[in-house]
């Protein structure tokens, strides 16, 4: 019994994990290392991270620092950057590359609200898959009468508690998103 809540527990919380993860990739007016996460950069035959390749540092509050260890790899992750759709135009300035952040308009501020709040219905979902899942679980337990009834209400009670609370901080971290989307 104590398993099956356990390990819901642990994938509710890797979930969570994710989601945020996924938050941190939508870019908003402020400059976060975080947005270029996902840029894969060609450097000596492979596809690497970004951060494998260079230091990434927000220099201020609009402006990313790119600082390759390698200076002729300084054109490839230029051209990574603008491969990578996220309407940015880096810039070399010597040895270093500043990506700056454009200022959002408010069509796609309101666009990227779409964006996360359909990521928050998925990590919604993705709990409640869960839940159903350890449900089932507990409901397979009664059948075999490894436990009674009450334990198995006391099991889904338990699991419908940790649903709700993780479930709440996922609203939580979408208002967040949500009004650092719409600061002007």
């Amino acid at each position: 019994m104590q398993e099956i809540t356990k390990e819901a527990n642990t994938r509710m919380l890797k979930s969570l994990d994710t989601f945020k993860h996924e938050l941190t990739k939508v870019r908003t007016g402020r400059a976060s290392p975080a947005l270029l996460d996902h840029v894969k950069v060609l450097s000596y035959g492979t596809e690497m991270p970004l951060n494998q390749v260079a230091n990434v540092t927000a220099e201020n509050a609009r402006t990313l620092l790119v600082t390759p260890w390698d200076k002729s790899s300084i054109p490839v992750i230029e051209k990574a950057i603008i491969a990578a759709n996220l309407g940015l135009n880096p810039t070399t300035s010597g040895s270093v590359i500043r990506v700056p952040m454009p200022a959002l308009n408010e069509e796609r501020r309101k666009e990227l609200v779409k964006v996360v709040r359909d990521e928050t219905e998925n990590a919604r979902v993705a709990m409640r898959n869960i839940r159903r899942d350890a449900n089932q679980a507990s409901k397979d337990l009664l059948k075999e009468k490894k436990i009674n009834e009450d334990e198995e209400r006391r099991m889904q009670t338990e699991i419908q508690k940790l649903t709700d609370k993780l479930i709440a901080e996922v609203d939580k971290a979408l208002a967040g998103k949500e009004a650092e989307l719409m600061e002007v």
